[in-house]
């Protein structure tokens, strides 16, 4: 299935995007996409029966915002240098075990929502990611295919980055993703079961109309349900967390001098094949 949450900030209301491409009312059913729901298969399973007999309300998709399809996210834990290409394109060496930050979930905005570039930004940066939302509590997990078995759905992600504050101010990488706006999620959360084989993904990144980021996620150097099983040993992993999971080759930073890092009114649009596009307006703080 495809869930995502629709309407103003802070209001939206869980919905569904049916086979035929049309917008499907679920708040009769449920009162949020979140990770109580994930969790319960036995609500699933009726959304999914009313997803297929055709009945749900349709929603009428002329000026709906799109929000984030999860709600009440607990944490948001991020991989870094998590591509070959990218670990290749700014000389770095692929890390021996993956490379963890956190961004606080207040961060996460909608996937067509303008995101600002902090003040005194010089080195805002994009990242097309895929993003995994757990479904069931993971601890201790012993093995990748548990981790994927602990998966509930994957979205698309722009895990926003300003690379001086990251890399350049000392301290964590943490101050360099937790910028207001800085985790445009969506557009949707499409369940695990509809994704054959999350290490066969295209992902692609447009900066102004062009491409900058042109990859896939079988490049990724800790799979997805290793990634899980690994962050298992640290922390619990709970319904409704999100990880994402690293950027292929091709960001700012990895190219020549002068860097073309974003500023105010350019426009970044970014895929994932089968979980839908996303597009943000820059603006200033």
């Amino acid at each position: 299935m495809k869930l995502l949450r629709v309407g103003p900030v802070g209001a939206e209301r869980p919905a569904l995007l049916d086979r035929d491409g049309s917008l499907r009312d679920l708040s009769g059913l449920i009162t949020d996409v979140d990770g109580a729901l994930l969790a319960d298969e036995s609500v699933l399973s009726r959304v999914r029966d009313a997803a297929e007999s055709g009945e749900l309300p349709v929603l009428d998709a002329e000026g709906l915002r799109i929000g984030a399809p999860v709600g009440r996210i607990g944490k948001i834990v991020g991989i870094g240098l998590n591509y070959f290409g990218h670990a290749a394109e700014i000389g770095a060496e692929p890390p021996a075990e993956p490379i963890l930050f956190l961004k606080a979930a207040d961060t996460v905005v909608g996937p067509d929502d303008t995101v600002l570039i902090p003040r005194g930004s010089v080195k805002t940066d994009w990242e097309a990611e895929l993003g995994v939302v757990i479904g069931a509590t993971a601890r201790y997990l012993s093995s990748a295919a548990e981790g994927l078995a602990h998966v509930g759905g994957y979205a698309l992600v722009n895990d926003v980055s300003e690379r001086e504050f990251q890399i350049e101010r000392g301290g964590t990488w943490d101050k360099g993703k937790n910028c207001e706006t800085f985790t445009p999620l969506g557009p949707w959360l499409v369940t695990a079961d509809e994704v054959a084989d999350p290490q066969d993904l295209d992902l692609k990144l447009w900066v102004n109309g062009a491409l900058k980021q042109d990859g896939n996620t079988a490049d990724q150097i800790f799979p997805v349900g290793e990634v899980v099983r690994y962050l298992s040993q640290f922390m619990t992993l709970y319904p409704g967390d999100v990880i994402v999971t690293g950027t292929p080759a091709g960001v700012a930073m990895g190219q020549p001098e002068p860097k073309p890092y974003l500023r105010a009114g350019d426009v970044v649009e970014l895929e994932i094949e089968g979980l839908g596009r996303q597009r943000q307006e820059f603006k200033g703080a």
